[in-house]
């Protein structure tokens, strides 16, 4: 099958496998050996499957001008799948009546499947997070700082991780993220990480010990995935696949910080429970996130 992904950032040509920036469509793509594709400008070749991923603030996007190349015309979804209600109406509109003419609809978790499928989409498949860690290798020291996995906004519930990560007395770290409020900086308990290429967050991430991200907003689920890599154990919400396949000693229900706060604890004081939710970790990485397993998947949710 010769695929194709569609984005606003595509240039109809081939990520190579050493490209610094290999967040979760990069891996996606050089997994499946598909370029990236501009939105408008059109490849010159044909495709038997296109994968569009609707830019967050252009959802404008005409699905048929996609057909003109592609036999086939899916949609990726970007984002919690509630976003696109944040567009104005007509948008809104637009981007459900683009959801309903997409031959079927990817999505990044179980929980999404129901919520697409109640749209009206026409096929719902769950394609999972991939990360690439060519050359890269988990950490092999523990660190003593907790890394928490966003910023103070309610997208990334930085504020929850941050009251649990103060439970267990190490220092805090929290990466800059897009969302970031300037008055963050401010915070003398929380030492942030400069903005960075996604290969150097992954190295940077095998120094910390602790990860929390009470991130109520599913999607990709890409910070579980990377503690999932070094075994780092992460604390979690349930409806995210990544965290829940990964750490299932230590994902809670939404909401639920007095559970987040004794598990933290508990990580910090019973070593073998600490072992053991690493240990874990990393195999349960292994079985489903792994570039050999990713693809056992995508072949069997497409058949």
């Amino acid at each position: 099958m010769k695929i194709a992904f569609f984005s606003e950032t595509g240039n109809n040509q081939k990520y190579p496998r050493d490209f610094p920036n290999a967040r979760t469509e990069v891996a996606w793509c050089l997994a499946l050996d598909a370029p990236m594709c501009s939105l408008t400008n059109l490849p010159s070749e044909s495709f038997d499957l296109g994968i569009v991923i609707i830019p967050k603030n252009n959802p404008n996007i005409d699905l048929n001008h996609i057909r003109k190349v592609c036999d086939k015309v899916t949609i990726m979804q970007e984002g919690p799948h509630w976003y696109f209600q944040d567009y104005e109406l007509p948008k809104q509109f637009h981007y459900y009546n683009n959801l309903l003419e997409a031959d079927w609809v990817y999505c990044h978790n179980e929980s999404d499947v129901s919520y697409y499928k109640g749209l009206g989409c026409k096929d719902v498949r769950v394609m999972r997070s991939l990360m690439l860690p060519d050359g890269l290798v988990p950490r092999n020291e523990w660190g003593d700082a907790t890394i928490i996995g966003g910023n103070m906004v309610s997208w990334y519930g930085g504020f929850d991780s941050f009251v649990v990560a103060r439970q267990i007395g190490d220092p805090i770290v929290a990466p800059s993220m897009g969302r970031k409020q300037k008055l963050e900086d401010s915070i003398e308990e929380i030492n942030y990480l400069p903005y960075m290429s996604w290969r150097d967050w992954i190295m940077s991430l095998s120094q910390f010990n602790i990860g929390i991200h009470l991130m109520r907003t599913h999607a990709a689920g890409t910070f579980a995935m990377n503690c999932g890599f070094h075994g780092i154990p992460c604390i979690g919400y349930k409806g995210l696949d990544t965290q829940q396949l990964i750490f299932p000693n230590t994902t809670i229900e939404i909401g639920d910080l007095d559970g987040a706060v004794e598990i933290a604890k508990k990580l910090k004081t019973d070593d073998k429970f600490y072992d053991e939710c690493s240990k874990e970790a990393l195999y349960r990485f292994s079985e489903y996130y792994t570039e050999e397993k990713w693809l056992e998947n995508w072949r069997v949710i497409n058949g």
